[in-house]
């Protein structure tokens, strides 16, 4: 199994402070949820919930929007709207390549860095 590379938004902004609206993240993802492996489905079959692309995580007690390359490649519009969202927020953006689940490589990641405190 190959190895899936991801973005990670956080939402600390580049001088350290906190990103508000505290919902962003959830925004954010569920502007993107319609953008799906073979497309969205409508009508009864559908649901809510957030694009396997897409979608928000609490890492280490930050918001953070964990984005897949996929996206960029399914459509890069969608792509360009969520980078362009981190870009003009200021957030702190990470790149990282998880490790397959397996004996070997369970929990192993080379995810982002744990943010630093900000200053007093």
């Amino acid at each position: 199994m190959s190895s899936q590379r991801k973005v990670f938004i956080q939402g600390i902004t580049r001088d350290g402070r906190a990103f508000r609206p505290s919902d962003w993240a959830e925004r954010l993802a569920g502007a993107m949820s319609s953008f799906r492996p073979g497309g969205g489905v409508g009508g009864i079959g559908a649901f809510i919930g957030y694009s396997p692309y897409c979608f928000p995580k609490v890492i280490d007690g930050v918001k953070c929007v964990i984005v897949s390359q996929e996206l960029r490649a399914a459509e890069p519009m969608a792509w360009d709207f969520v980078m362009n969202f981190a870009r003009d927020n200021e957030l702190q953006v990470f790149e990282a390549c998880l490790l397959p689940e397996g004996p070997e490589g369970r929990g192993a990641s080379s995810g982002p860095p744990a943010p630093s405190a900000s200053p007093g």
